[in-house]
């Protein structure tokens, strides 16, 4: 009989375990890491990393404990000019062969108000890590009714300046600006 009460205490606490500590991951078809800069100071010009993987982990229904981790591989820079593209690989910029990946951490998140939040986190970019605050909204949870798996949204978005991460030290502002507008939207499912 201890054995047994031993093992159903074991087999619940596994269980509590599992259920307060869920790990989300990003949906590929409904996920989208982007940026932004501004051009000679007159025109905006975006881009996407086509290639990244995200996971979200919470044991709050409202994601107030979350913690983010993301890594893209830099090569899947598209800003839909090839030209560009093979330039912004390049040493001058994100030298993706050196440094193949870019990389957050989330080191806390704190609730602004009802589904709005500060992440602050550990951006690697470039070979180089620095802190960075973004702003964090949580979209809600749903049932996708294709999948009838649980679905949660979410959107990052803030600016970095790219000489913190020495990207294009030969181009400067305002031939490329500085600053860098960086917008996430993701859906994660449980």
């Amino acid at each position: 009989m201890k054995n047994l009460l031993i093992l159903v205490f074991a087999v619940l606490s596994l269980s509590a375990f599992t259920i307060l500590n869920s790990v989300w991951k990003n949906d590929d078809a409904h996920s989208q890491l982007s940026f932004t800069v501004s051009h000679l100071g007159i025109a905006d010009v975006t881009g996407t990393f086509n290639d990244f993987d995200a996971t979200v982990t919470s044991s709050k229904p409202d994601f107030s404990d979350a913690s983010f981790e993301l890594t893209a591989k830099t090569a899947s820079i598209n800003t839909r000019v090839e030209d560009r593209d093979k330039h912004l690989k390049s040493a001058d910029f994100f030298n993706v062969e050196k440094y193949p990946t870019l990389t957050f951490k989330s080191t806390s998140v704190k609730k602004a108000d009802k589904n709005n939040y500060k992440l602050k986190g550990n951006l690697m970019l470039n070979g180089v890590t620095k802190p960075v605050t973004m702003d964090l909204v949580y979209r809600g949870t749903v049932e996708n009714p294709m999948s009838q798996k649980q679905t949660a949204g979410f959107q990052v978005t803030g600016t970095i300046k790219r000489s913190d991460f020495n990207l294009g030290s030969g181009f400067p502002a305002p031939t490329i600006s500085d600053e860098v507008r960086i917008k996430a939207d993701g859906e994660f499912v449980q």
